[in-house]
């Protein structure tokens, strides 16, 4: 018997080993650096939006421009509103305000356009944004504070100004010139993303290609890390390929234990988790508006849910930040204008196993269509105690902050003729979350099993959104679920009866 019981243990969940790594179930902020605050130095930074770059107003919103063929971009590509790294750790205690455990920034490095998805220096920092000793101050304020760097990775392509690709083009005896795709066969010369041409290719199939940007000990994703970076979001994972991508993880977490690499792909997870530590999941995202949309059912909304864990595994999808909306789709006030549905959406953001990803200014409802309209500034005027997006933000992101389950726990799925329900579950039975969202326009009362058997009969649940509270029966709960919305319930710890959970572990 004994034995049988240490096979079991040795099989359970390591609850304790996830809540100790930062990657799990962290809450991630997105910002771009040029739209986030407005700089105090502008004056003095005002030669570096030189045209052709143009330096706009806080309160113009972007708008899409006209090809600039001789530089090989659009002209709202050089449209610039001047934020910079000490502007935003000035704008910190924002963040912080949300409960966000790691801050991501699109690309820093010096780069041509305000996207900078074109780096011209992959090792500098675009003096736009600051310095280096800029960046050091910036992550010397989150780890006071506990938190967390994570920087975008531009790997797969580079800017048509890029030193070693002109070096590369211009000298056919150059060692740099096998790092890119460069030959006539080619319209423009050379194999460039998407056939842009301020983007050539880098070809990473060159063993010396990856040496400098992710293998060696003075590579540029070691460069980072081993200033206090704490992981890479990787730009287009999907094109760079498994190998390498496990490649680059490898390394990553040979150059500064413990840190992570998370791919954007948009595609369904499974495979891509097994090459990093973790994806955008994108694919949840997207399910998550149809839901709110009532584009997807309950029942379609579990069985993805339940395949998607079944194929890439919990711990993966813990690490992996849900996107609801980021710099490369429409906001989310946007895709959801009914406030209701847009509480829903983000009450399941951040309740869903993984990481909750807010992109900046979705918190207080800014609105933005395709690129670049979802671009705009940070909206600092809506920054108030009266905004309900923000006020909403702050309440799931306290809940979720209360939940240990919410943030490490494992999930099941509930069946459900009407409502999309699972349970979260820790190896403490106290710590058992259900969660409940009706996607239709009238309310439901249904009973829902729920197969965990630590969770005793009479216990009373709290829903932590709304307030109301049920009690479970033998295996089972019947709430009533308001059309359009999230309940999160959770144990009350009542006298006497909260005393029955104390020798119960497990969920």
């Amino acid at each position: 018997m004994l034995a049988l019981a240490v096979a079991a243990s040795l099989a359970a969940p390591d609850f304790a080993a996830r809540e100790a790594d930062w990657r799990n179930g962290a809450v991630v902020y997105h910002a771009f650096v040029d739209r986030f605050a407005p700089s105090a130095n502008l004056d003095a930074k005002r030669p570096l939006y030189v045209s052709p770059r143009t330096l706009k107003a806080w309160s113009d919103l972007p708008v899409g421009g006209r090809q600039l063929p001789d530089q090989g971009v659009w002209s709202h590509e050089l449209d610039f509103w001047g934020g910079d790294l000490p502007s935003l750790r000035a704008r910190l205690g924002h963040i912080v305000g949300l409960g966000a455990d790691v801050l991501y920034l699109n690309p820093i490095h010096e780069a041509f356009t305000n996207h900078k998805y074109d780096a011209t220096d992959w090792k500098r920092v675009a003096p736009e944004y600051g310095t280096q000793a800029d960046l050091e101050a910036l992550i010397a304020d989150l780890h006071r504070d506990k938190r967390k760097l994570v920087l975008d990775g531009v790997f797969n392509h580079a800017g048509r100004a890029n030193k070693l690709f002109q070096e590369g083009l211009n000298n056919p005896n150059s060692p740099y010139r096998s790092w890119f795709e460069i030959g006539s066969q080619y319209p423009l010369g050379y194999r460039a993303w998407a056939g842009v041409p301020n983007l050539p290719e880098v070809a990473l199939e060159n063993p010396a290609a990856r040496d400098y940007l992710w293998r060696k000990p003075d590579s540029v994703v070691a460069h980072f890390l081993k200033m206090g970076v704490d992981g890479w979001r990787l730009d287009v994972a999907h094109e760079i390929g498994f190998e390498h991508l496990a490649e680059l993880t490898q390394s990553a977490h040979e150059h500064k234990a413990g840190s992570l690499v998370i791919g954007e792909a948009w595609v369904y997870p499974s495979r891509w988790t097994k090459s990093m530590d973790a994806l955008m999941n994108i694919f949840l995202g997207h399910l998550v508006v149809g839901f709110a949309k009532e584009e997807v059912s309950g029942r379609k909304m579990a069985v993805a849910l339940d395949a998607m864990i079944a194929d890439c595994g919990i711990e993966p999808l813990l690490k992996s930040w849900l996107v609801l909306a980021n710099h490369d789709m429409p906001r989310l006030a946007t895709r959801l204008p009914d406030p209701g549905l847009r509480k829903m959406a983000v009450a399941l953001q951040f309740a869903l196993p993984g990481s909750p990803m807010v992109y900046y200014g979705d918190e207080v409802g800014m609105v933005g269509g395709d690129d670049p309209a979802q671009r705009a500034p940070m909206r600092w005027d809506l920054v108030t105690d009266t905004n309900e997006d923000l006020a909403w933000h702050r309440k799931v992101a306290g809940i979720r902050a209360k939940s240990r389950a919410l943030k490490i726990g494992d999930c099941r799925t509930l069946a459900s003729d009407a409502l999309f329900a699972f349970v979260r579950t820790t190896e403490e039975a106290l710590d058992t979350t259900i969660v409940v969202a009706n996607p239709t326009s009238k309310p439901v009362i249904e009973t829902l099993v729920v197969p965990v058997p630590t969770l005793l009969g009479y216990t009373q649940l709290r829903d932590e959104l709304g307030g109301g509270s049920v009690r479970v029966a033998v295996g089972s709960i019947r709430p009533t679920v308001p059309p359009h919305s999230v309940q999160v319930y959770r144990i009350v710890e009542e006298p006497g009866r909260h005393d029955q959970y104390k020798r119960l572990r497990g969920g």
